[in-house]
């Protein structure tokens, strides 16, 4: 029985060894596929059996350089876009403005050694900015710019996209509204820029910023971003730091560096919809020394439809009047609680409000009856909260408008209607004394 299972066992052997060398062919074929594949992935060839199975075409690098040449497809791509557009139509009426400022001095050898030649030497600073043509009639072309640009210059140049360089003249600048507005010979203007409603734009839509960042070295630079904002009031202060009220911006992420300040916000159809104005580009504290807050995409532009109107005045009477009350004041809230109380015998229920220190013999007020340590509350039906909110409201009237001015008096509320017969000026205009400012 052993003999006979031993003797099937062999016979199957048999068969099956027969069956393996019939099949063979595929069965090696299977292997070298799977072992070619694998060896392409790990080493780029395979060796089975001791056979190569696969191999580079050349082991070598060759010598021929030539063969390495190249060409420029010629299939034309339309990239055309509508951002393309809109930048065509302005680029050469946007220009980089470069005010001159130039002091003179003695000489500090002279100085040290006593010369007697008396000689002098001069500084000069340079400030760069940008500004955009909007008009040009007859021999004169027309450009506005931010004041803070050209401020304290004594000389104004415009280079003009083309590489031509005009010299400007100042016809009139406003330190609230931050524009300016120059006049160049208008012999070389190619292009000039249209405005757009700024009460029609939308938040998302995009804009386009164009200026020379950095100065003119970068001249008629594009960015582009989106409206983050359509009506963003922020606090504004003067070159002395002093704060001058509120206003109402545009807000962008289009990128605005320091150069851009009086370049154009553009829309899509490549109408001025802004003048880039400012950006908050530093790092906010929010410890005194902890951490910082670095900010990005955050930059500003004054409205078209407020630049028209600012545009016009300047360039009737080379300055925008406004009235001043003629008095010096200081925020409520910078006096302390016990002197509102003894000192202004204030009611606890009045919190907000500015108080008055000095009334000019020419201030308005001054036939109203207000005088020193009354606190103001209200102007022309609005609520004063400080300086900027009085200012805010004073600075929407005209010289010759009555208003109404609410302000208490030892302790008690009076009522006054007084008429703006005074106008603002570097000597008289209504000044704070708030510490800080």
């Amino acid at each position: 029985m052993k003999n006979g299972n031993e003797q099937k066992e062999k016979e199957a052997k048999y068969h099956e060894m027969k069956n393996s060398k019939g099949n063979g062919k595929h069965s090696g074929v299977l292997k070298v596929f799977i072992i070619a594949l694998l060896g392409g992935v790990l080493g780029g060839g395979a060796v089975v059996g001791g056979y190569t199975l696969y191999q580079n075409e050349s082991s070598s690098v060759t010598t021929d350089n030539s063969k390495g040449q190249t060409s420029v497809s010629n299939i034309k791509v339309n990239v055309s876009t509508q951002s393309t557009k809109a930048f065509n139509k302005i680029q050469n009426a946007v220009v980089s403005v470069e005010a001159y400022s130039t002091k003179s001095s003695s000489d500090s050898l002279d100085d040290i050694f006593g010369s007697e030649s008396g000689s002098s030497s001069s500084s000069t600073s340079e400030s760069e900015g940008s500004g955009v043509i909007y008009k040009k009639t007859g021999n004169t072309a027309f450009i506005v710019t931010n004041n803070h640009v050209i401020s304290g210059s004594n000389k104004v140049e415009v280079l003009l996209n083309s590489g031509k360089k005009e010299t400007a003249t100042v016809v009139g600048h406003d330190s609230v509204t931050d524009l300016a507005v120059l006049k160049i010979n208008a012999q070389n203007v190619k292009q000039i820029a249209s405005f757009g409603n700024s009460d029609n734009i939308q938040v998302g839509q995009t804009a386009l910023a164009i200026g020379s960042p950095l100065g003119s070295t970068y001249a008629t630079s594009l960015t582009q971003g989106i409206i983050s904002a359509k009506k963003r009031t922020i606090d504004t202060t003067d070159s002395s730091g002093v704060n001058t009220g509120q206003t109402t911006v545009i807000q962008t992420d289009a990128a605005i560096n320091p150069g851009n300040s009086g370049g154009p916000l553009v829309n899509l159809s490549g109408q001025v919809i802004g003048i880039n104005s400012m950006k908050l580009a530093n790092t906010g504290t929010s410890s005194s020394t902890t951490s910082t807050t670095s900010v990005e995409g955050m930059g500003f532009a004054i409205p078209s439809n407020e630049v028209v109107k600012v545009i016009n005045l300047l360039v009737k009477d080379g300055k925008i009047k406004r009235p001043a009350l003629g008095i010096s004041l200081v925020d409520l809230s910078y006096v302390s609680t016990s002197d509102q109380k003894s000192v202004l015998k204030l009611p606890t229920s009045v919190t907000r409000g500015v108080v008055v220190l000095k009334v000019s013999n020419n201030s308005p007020l001054k036939s109203a009856g207000i005088t020193k340590y009354d606190v103001i509350t209200s102007l022309d039906g609005k609520a004063v909260k400080g300086l900027s909110s009085l200012r805010e409201v004073l600075y929407d009237h005209k010289i010759g408008d009555t208003v109404e001015v609410k302000y208490y008096h030892d302790g008690a509320q009076k009522t006054a209607n007084i008429k703006l017969t005074l106008e603002a000026s570097d000597s008289n205009t209504t000044t704070s004394s708030n510490s800080g400012n």
